[in-house]
């Protein structure tokens, strides 16, 4: 019996072994520490966005122009502006004109805190730590003629709010270049939806053509919280997904060693962290490369870029993005974009979690309340192994019953390991007692 126990108990070791390797594997430690914090202005806006060096923006293999990427990427000298605040019915944000930086997000849904009901949660923030901001912009053209993330926009308005009686809301951001070219910058809000519809046109007046590019990039650094557990971790990254290889992550740490380069079609690229995301969609069919790069030693960025686009003299295109910023709510990922919802990510034990997941959601459809959904819950799995508990119950019940037996097979035979465990062995056998039976219900 002693051998039996030290059997199970060697067994148990290896598989919390195994757990615990597969656990790192998935997601392995991170360095959260803070950064430093960014100057900020009376406003509590940043006096200057975070802005690109010269390698942010990716330039492709095949260059649209000698000016292909950004004229300069030093930190803007001009006044950018006080942010354009917007709200609707989910998301209060604020717009930077440097590029139409979507630069702050707060989520009206989410407090940071049950104890602090009224702060809204904080997804987007344009200074350290944990700054997060989601930036786009245009290549190609002659020096300057089309804007990056750098360039400075203008607006109508100051502020937009979605009135009661409204399901959209669009904030619309002009720039214009000496020779001609007009660029606007749409975003558009819906009613219920954490998806913003992002739009940018070009016009070219300039009596030639003009070959553009489009990039899209989420730009942050590592997660820093005081009042995280030592004993919890959950990733924080870069993630991609791509038809071929369905979901994949990109860590801080291989942004840091290798730059990612890729094109895919239907795909999507995202930043994630515990309960939250925010994802650049492009649109169906078309084929976009993706990017990864590091700024320093402290942002992280994945982007992509589309293929290039020739308008005519002039003509006009529209490039089109979706935008996803908000919480990781499962149904809600699945009816955005193909793969969006692996973004909830249960880890090497997804086999065995999603389907719990979908029984629960649908007891909480039913009666409304998560604590009684998982009370239930906890019922029914215990129900469904209702025989194996009961098979392993009486195992143990017929070990106890032959626990004499055994004390006084030890008592005759000593020290005499061997024949113990073959008089043993014969008493399970002649009484039908499996001594692993008890050990079925906790396996599972």
């Amino acid at each position: 019996m002693d051998n039996v126990r030290l059997i199970l108990f060697f067994g148990l070791a290896v598989v919390l072994l195994l757990i615990y390797q597969a656990w790192v594997q998935d997601y392995g430690p991170i360095n959260a520490r803070p950064a430093p914090t960014a100057q900020e202005s009376p406003t509590g806006s940043p006096a200057a966005l975070p802005t690109a060096v010269p390698d942010a923006v990716p330039t492709p293999a095949a260059p649209v122009s000698p000016a292909m990427s950004p004229a300069s990427d030093s930190v803007a000298t001009a006044d950018t502006g006080a942010p354009i605040q917007v709200e609707t019915d989910l998301l209060r944000l604020e717009i930077s004109p440097q590029g139409g930086t979507l630069s702050s997000v707060w989520l009206k849904d989410y407090a940071v805190n049950p104890e602090n009901p009224d702060k809204p949660f904080q997804l987007l923030k344009p200074q350290p730590p944990n700054m997060f901001i989601s930036q786009s912009g245009l290549l190609g053209g002659d020096a300057g003629q089309l804007p990056t993330h750098e360039a400075l926009f203008s607006s109508a308005q100051s502020s937009y709010a979605m009135a009661p009686d409204e399901d959209t809301l669009e904030v619309e951001l002009l720039w214009t270049h000496p020779s001609g070219v007009e660029v606007s910058k749409r975003y558009r809000f819906e009613r219920q939806s954490y998806v913003i519809n992002v739009v940018q046109e070009v016009r070219n007046a300039t009596g030639s053509p003009v070959v553009v590019r489009t990039y899209n990039q989420l730009q942050r650094t590592e997660l820093y919280d005081p009042n995280k557990s030592s004993f919890i971790y959950t990733y924080t990254g870069g993630v991609y997904y791509s038809p071929e290889e369905k979901y994949e992550k990109v860590s801080f740490d291989d942004m840091r060693s290798q730059k990612l380069e890729r094109q895919v079609t239907d795909g999507w690229i995202a930043m994630i962290q515990h309960y939250f995301m925010a994802a650049w969609i492009p649109p169906r069919s078309a084929p976009e490369t993706f990017y990864t790069n590091v700024l320093g030693d402290a942002r992280y960025i994945i982007g992509s870029y589309s293929d290039p686009v020739t308008i005519a003299a002039g003509g006009s295109h529209v490039f089109e993005q979706q935008l996803f910023v908000g919480p990781k709510l499962q149904d809600t990922l699945a009816s955005i974009a193909p793969g969006l919802k692996l973004a909830v990510d249960y880890g090497w034990l997804t086999i065995l979690a999603e389907p719990i997941f979908w029984l629960l959601d649908q007891i909480h459809s039913v009666v409304g309340n998560w604590g009684w959904a998982i009370i239930i819950l906890t019922i029914l799995i215990k129900a469904a192994f209702y025989k194996l508990s009961e098979t392993s119950y009486k195992s143990m019940a017929k070990m106890r019953q032959f626990t004499p037996r055994l004390q006084a097979l030890k008592d005759r035979y000593g020290d005499d390991k061997q024949r113990l465990n073959q008089a043993m062995m014969e008493i399970y056998k002649k009484e039908k007692i499996n001594p692993l039976g008890g050990c079925l219900p906790i396996v599972v």
